[in-house]
């Protein structure tokens, strides 16, 4: 079994697992729920766990993710709110980016947010409230605001960083293990592009949240200039003059 090769493999090293920090999660519907034991020690089960910093329960819902991203991002905007007097978009864009935005897009291929996800709409406040605060601007929208800043929206954002992820697997950047993630299909009677990614059948509605699914009609209604570009500079170029087409 796997936990016996890692036992062995941490005997043989002179070292040890800290049995309390291990934790069996029990993925899918209809788990027998089994129990393990690893060195000899039974392994407490648990409905959900964080690893390297994202929350994932035994549903792979990530509604408590977005919200916990959510709290952290707004609780640190509201300190810059209190402690920075100025409003210039000089001071509290560099401060937003730097310190807010980054709880809310790390990580973000494996939990990024959905419509039908309870915790989705707070995701979306932090950088709506820090373009608010920009002095001369109070009085437009969250859209203008954006136009104005030169910036793209989150979900954008999001949409941005899963077609880059998507280039990147195709190209072999992130070696084996993402070659597996996505699958071209060259196909010159296509519309469009002459690269699409082959669509998966899906068994469970919740596969569509997954990075390897949601990415696949994006990907496919890209113009071919942007997916057969010759290196990943090139193609986060072209990805933004049409990026204003896709959402």
């Amino acid at each position: 079994r796997d936990l016996d090769r890692l036992q062995r493999w941490a005997t043989a090293n002179l070292m040890e697992f800290n049995k309390a920090k291990c934790k069996v999660l029990h993925l899918g519907w209809g788990n027998p729920k089994h129990k393990y034991r690893l060195g000899g020690e039974w392994i407490e089960s648990s409905s959900e766990e964080k690893d390297l910093g994202v929350l994932v329960d035994e549903k792979l819902d990530m509604s408590r993710q977005c919200a916990l991203a959510a709290q952290k991002a707004n609780r640190i905007l509201g300190c810059i709110r209190r402690s920075v007097a100025s409003r210039s978009r000089e001071g509290i864009l560099p401060l937003y980016s730097a310190l807010v935005r980054p709880h809310l897009e790390f990580s973000i291929h494996v939990w990024s947010p959905q419509p039908t996800q309870e915790g989705y709409r707070p995701v979306g406040a932090s950088p709506e409230e820090a373009t608010k605060m920009l002095r001369g601007l109070e009085h437009l929208c969250y859209g203008d605001r954006l136009r104005e800043l030169g910036l793209f929206s989150l979900e954008k954002r999001r949409l941005r960083g899963d077609l880059i992820a998507a280039f990147n697997c195709l190209e072999g950047a992130y070696e084996k293990a993402g070659g597996r993630l996505v699958t071209r299909t060259c196909s010159e009677k296509t519309g469009g592009n002459g690269f699409k990614l082959k669509e998966g059948r899906l068994r469970f509605s919740m596969r569509k949240k997954f990075f390897m699914e949601r990415v696949v009609r994006h990907w496919n209604r890209l113009p071919r200039e942007a997916v057969d570009a010759p290196s990943l500079e090139v193609f986060k170029a072209r990805l933004d003059e049409a990026l204003g087409n896709l959402v």
